[in-house]
């Protein structure tokens, strides 16, 4: 197996113990909605590093939703329609995470969470498929 593939098997499985976290505590009232889009945030991340990796697509250390898309989007490997707004979640890996926005994010979190679910399912399918 390739060091890429196996870096991006890996990042697949660090993706879904953000997702694990998020099945816990998604309907908690006790966890905050910026705390919950961090963990989105961070399982895209990873996704989209998995799916960069299985493309042997070099990427910077970033936590930019939107520039690793569109690393993928010149190496050929646009995301489909439905995760276009998928960079929305970049904030809540930065901003959000280390600064008072002056009030809480609102999140739709059940969204927020179908959207990485979705992309997890693209890159799963990528990942296979790239041998």
């Amino acid at each position: 197996m390739s060091k890429l593939r196996e870096q991006a098997l890996m990042l697949v499985r660090k993706a879904d113990a953000d997702l694990s976290l998020l099945d816990e505590v998604l309907h908690s009232a006790r966890v905050t909605d910026d705390i919950v889009g961090f963990h989105c945030q961070q399982a895209a991340e990873k996704l989209l590093k998995a799916l960069l990796s299985s493309r042997s697509v070099a990427f910077p250390r970033t936590h930019s939703l939107r520039h690793l898309m569109d690393l993928l989007a010149d190496a050929g490997q646009g995301l489909p329609a439905q995760l276009g707004n998928l960079d929305m979640l970049t904030p809540y890996g930065t901003v959000f995470r280390y600064e008072d926005p002056g009030g809480e994010p609102a999140l739709d979190r059940s969204a927020a969470l179908a959207m990485v679910r979705s992309l997890r399912e693209h890159v799963v399918q990528d990942v296979r498929e790239t041998r």
